[in-house]
C-alpha cells in the first residue's frame, strides 16, 4: 500500500493495520525465517498455508495490545505475534483434517492438497515452533499463559467434537465451544503483548477482557455468515458448518424457536449433515429470525469489549483497538 495513499481509500481493516505497518512487516519478516526447516515439504506445506494471507487478526491484537500498553518500540511483542500466529495457523491445520474441509481461504486446504497425516504433522511443527519461541523470549509468565491456552483450545476441540451432529446441542455448550476454540486464543494474545510491554496487572486483564469478547463476538459472526456469505467473498463453503454437524447459534436458536417442522427440517440437517436442505435450512434460520439473534449477542460482545478499554489512556492505539471491535461485527468475509 503506497505511504502516499490517503487514510479514506483503505478499507476498514487496513486502517486499523495502518497504526503498526512497521510492526506487522516485521513480524511477517519473522514468520518467514521461522518457518524455515530442513525437511523440503515442511517449508512447503506451512508456506503455504501462511501464504494463503487471511486478516492476521492475532497478530494485529498482540501488536495493538502492546501499543496500547505503553510499548514505545516493539522486540520481543513481535516474537509474541508470531507465536500466536503459528499457534492459530496450527490449529487450522488440525481443524480441517477433524472437519474433512476442502477449502480455506479461497483454496484447497492443506490436507486436500497433501492428505491428512501431513497436515497433522506440519500442524505439530508449527506447534513445537511457537514453543521454541516462547523459550528464547525466556519468559515464564508468558509461557503460562501461553501453555494454559493452547489447553483450553484443545478442550474446545474435544467439546465440539461431543457435540457433532446433535441438535439438542444447548446455547451455553456453544458459547463454551466458542470462548474456547477461538477467544481464548484472542484473550491470551492481548495479554502475551500487554504482558512483554511491561504492563500492570490491571492494564493485563482490560487488554485480556477486551480481547476476550472481541473474540466471541468475531466467532458469532462468521457463524453467521456460514449461512448467508458467498463462497468468494468468504473463501469458504457456504453450509459448511452444516455439513460438518455442527450446531452453531442461528440453528439452536432456529430449533429452539421454529414451528415444529422446522424443527424436524433442521433436527434432519444437523444430525444427517447433508447439505441438499440448505436452501430450506437457510429459509428457517431467517424466518425464525436467527441471524439478528446471532447479531444482537454478537453486538453485546463487542459493546463489552469496547468497555474494557475505557481504563486504557487514549491513543491512536486503543482506537484501532476500538474500531476493530467494530469490524468485528460489520464485516462480511
Amino acid at each position: 500500500m503506497p505511504a502516499s495513499m490517503p487514510s479514506h481509500a483503505l478499507s476498514p481493516l487496513e486502517q486499523i493495520r495502518h497504526s503498526v505497518l512497521a510492526d506487522l512487516d516485521a513480524v511477517d519478516a519473522m514468520i518467514r525465517r521461522e518457518l524455515t526447516s530442513d525437511v523440503a515439504l515442511v517449508n512447503q506445506v506451512s508456506g503455504y498455508i501462511i501464504g494463503a494471507g487471511g486478516k492476521r487478526l492475532r497478530p494485529l491484537l498482540v501488536l495493538l495490545a502492546a501499543r496500547a500498553a505503553g510499548a514505545a518500540a516493539l522486540g520481543p511483542q513481535i516474537a509474541g505475534a508470531v507465536i500466536i500466529e503459528f499457534i492459530h495457523t496450527a490449529t487450522l491445520l488440525h481443524d480441517d483434517v477433524v472437519d474433512g474441509s476442502s477449502q480455506r481461504r479461497g483454496r484447497h486446504t492443506a490436507n486436500e492438497v497433501w492428505g491428512n497425516a501431513t497436515s497433522v504433522l506440519v500442524g505439530d511443527f508449527l506447534y513445537s515452533r511457537a514453543f521454541q519461541l516462547m523459550v528464547s523470549l525466556n519468559s515464564l509468565p508468558v509461557m503460562g499463559v501461553m501453555a494454559d491456552a493452547t489447553n483450553v483450545i484443545a478442550e474446545g476441540e474435544v467439546l465440539q467434537i461431543m457435540h457433532t451432529r446433535n441438535p439438542a446441542t444447548s446455547e451455553q455448550h456453544y458459547l463454551d465451544v466458542i470462548y474456547r476454540k477461538t477467544a481464548r486464543l484472542f484473550e491470551s494474545g492481548a495479554q502475551v503483548g500487554a504482558l512483554l510491554a511491561g504492563a500492570d496487572a490491571k492494564t493485563q486483564t482490560a487488554l485480556a477482557t477486551y480481547a476476550k469478547h472481541l473474540g466471541n463476538a468475531f466467532q458469532l459472526v462468521d457463524d453467521s455468515l456460514d449461512y448467508r456469505s458467498s463462497p468468494a467473498e468468504r473463501g469458504k463453503n457456504i453450509g459448511d458448518d452444516l455439513a460438518e454437524g455442527k450446531p452453531t447459534l442461528p440453528i439452536i436458536h432456529a430449533l429452539r424457536t421454529g414451528s415444529a417442522t422446522q424443527q424436524a427440517l433442521l433436527t434432519r440437517a444437523i444430525e444427517s449433515g447433508g447439505l441438499e436442505d440448505l436452501p430450506a435450512v437457510i429459509a428457517a434460520i431467517e424466518s425464525c429470525g436467527s441471524l439478528e439473534y446471532t447479531a444482537m449477542l454478537a453486538k453485546s460482545e463487542a459493546d463489552q469489549a469496547l468497555q474494557a478499554l475505557k481504563s486504557i489512556p487514549e491513543s491512536i492505539h486503543t482506537t484501532a483497538l476500538q474500531q476493530l471491535a467494530e469490524f468485528s461485527i460489520s464485516r462480511s468475509y
